[in-house]
């Protein structure tokens, strides 16, 4: 590859964002348009996937007619076409997949499958430009919790996961069982900050285990009986304390086993990843823990955690140089498994 500055088209439909972006040299971001469904999902309490998927169908040429003319590019600058293929929603994730292929065909461009928390990982490559591999990942969102070892680009080894529900799941099922709705990842933080972290004792799950894994099923059983006792009992149930409660049992589970980690694989430089890394408590637990450890820490911006393209567009970068193009047979995978298991 001669050309030096390569530009990337992404696309990003997995769930219920619709993003595409033009990134360059997989740093870059020349555009990040991102259009959200939260507004409508609120409404049904959570994410409907044939909705999701007529939303996309709706806003898909929009958003990248948008990203091409904030980048001021023509298709003509464009060298790629990249897209997420995998983990997601399948009727989401079809309408990104068709129209990359469509596009890669039209154009006559190279296409590029992306896995979606690949790009979730690539994502601290542009909040952070000088940092690369290796390092330990901690990637936390709605449907995954991983401790990952990058040990190159696209190139990871899963050392822990959950074994059941991922750190946003619990999240959003907290925030519904005390009545503060959805998206609950958000939700509970703000109700957080008008409670007392230490006001319940919540179990820690899997702390004190060896190994690596997550488990979050068990905490927040223990926070519907919780709410089930104090109700029976006809106590008053502070939102806050709950909230407060939980979170923090969540975040020294989180942090805790990716310092144990850290310090086994023998890495100085952690990284998080995810819609749940931009937690606040959750980003100064780990500030302050890799602090203590003399340990980098990289966590990207607040837009670059949640559901967009940049980070589709940046991971897809270190594809093209390697020549990892896709053809027209990609094809949406809803439970791509992301690189192998310790």
């Amino acid at each position: 590859m001669t050309k030096n500055n390569i530009k990337i088209l992404a696309i990003e439909s997995s769930c219920d964002e619709t993003a595409a972006a033009v990134v360059e040299n997989g740093r870059k971001v020349l555009s990040n348009v991102i259009s959200s469904q939260i507004a409508i999902h609120t409404v049904y309490g959570g994410v409907v996937p044939e909705i999701a998927s007529r939303k996309h169908l709706e806003n898909i040429d929009e958003v990248i007619g948008q990203a091409l003319e904030q980048a001021h590019c023509t298709w003509d600058d464009i060298d790629a076409i990249a897209v997420t293929y995998g983990p997601g929603l399948v009727g989401a994730l079809l309408v990104g997949v068709a129209q990359a292929k469509a596009l890669a065909y039209a154009l006559n461009k190279p296409l590029i499958g992306v896995h979606h928390i690949e790009g979730h990982i690539a994502a601290n490559y542009i909040s952070n430009p000088e940092w690369e591999p290796p390092f330990l990942c901690l990637i936390v969102s709605g449907g995954h919790t991983h401790l990952a070892v990058i040990k190159d680009y696209g190139e990871n080894w899963i050392v822990g996961h959950t074994r059941d529900d991922a750190a946003g799941e619990a999240f959003d099922k907290v925030a519904r069982a005390i009545g503060l709705g959805y998206p609950g990842g958000p939700k509970v933080q703000k109700a957080a900050l008008e409670g007392d972290p230490a006001a319940i004792h919540f179990p820690r799950p899997c702390i004190d285990e060896e190994g690596y894994d997550f488990s979050f099923s068990g905490l927040k059983s223990a926070v519907l009986n919780y709410l089930n006792q104090q109700e029976m009992k006809g106590e008053t149930i502070s939102r806050g304390d709950v909230a407060a409660s939980f979170q923090q049992a969540v975040v020294e589970v989180l942090t805790a086993k990716t310092m144990q980690a850290a310090k086994e694989f023998g890495f100085d430089k952690v990284a998080m990843a995810g819609g749940v890394s931009a937690n606040q408590a959750l980003r100064d637990a780990m500030i302050k823990a890799c602090e203590k450890n003399q340990y980098e820490f990289s966590v990207p911006e607040l837009i670059l955690c949640t559901d967009n393209a940049a980070m589709i567009g940046s991971a897809a970068y270190y594809q093209y140089i390697k020549g990892n193009f896709a053809d027209l047979s990609l094809n949406a995978l809803p439970n791509l498994p992301l690189g192998s298991k310790n």
